[in-house]
């Protein structure tokens, strides 16, 4: 007997879809349309962030599916009050990874990414 696998998303634990053109649409069949996402934006290696740095995490080019809401409206688009930016600025300065003027390295913005990573794990901790 075979098992039929069912595919679903991540985060929300959806049955994902994978019918061509809803993509995206305002449907069931759209909100829980199948998207490939990179743990790690691949434009932060080869050419960017973290050209000539290690991964911190070990996830180069490993992604996972989601549905199309947890993908795009979710992990696109983090809901950040100005409060919330104005403590993690604080961060960025005590950590000393504020810029006053840009420079040829991006160091700076890699440890901004990782202390944001350090922020999320750290409430997620806290939550859990």
């Amino acid at each position: 007997m075979v098992k039929m696998y069912r595919e679903t998303c991540q985060i929300c634990g959806c049955q994902i879809t994978r019918k061509k053109g809803v993509y995206a649409t305002d449907t069931i069949e759209g909100r829980s349309h199948a998207t490939k996402h990179h743990y790690v934006a691949e434009r932060f290696f080869g050419r960017s962030i973290f050209k000539n740095m290690k991964d911190p995490w070990g996830l180069e080019g490993q992604k996972e599916v989601f549905c199309y809401e947890c993908h795009e409206e979710l992990l696109h688009n983090p809901v950040l009050t100005p409060k919330d930016i104005q403590r993690f600025a604080e961060l960025v300065e005590r950590t000393g990874l504020n810029e006053k003027k840009k420079t040829s390295s991006k160091a700076k913005i890699a440890g901004r990414i990782n202390l944001l990573h350090e922020v999320i794990k750290k409430g997620l901790e806290a939550l859990a």
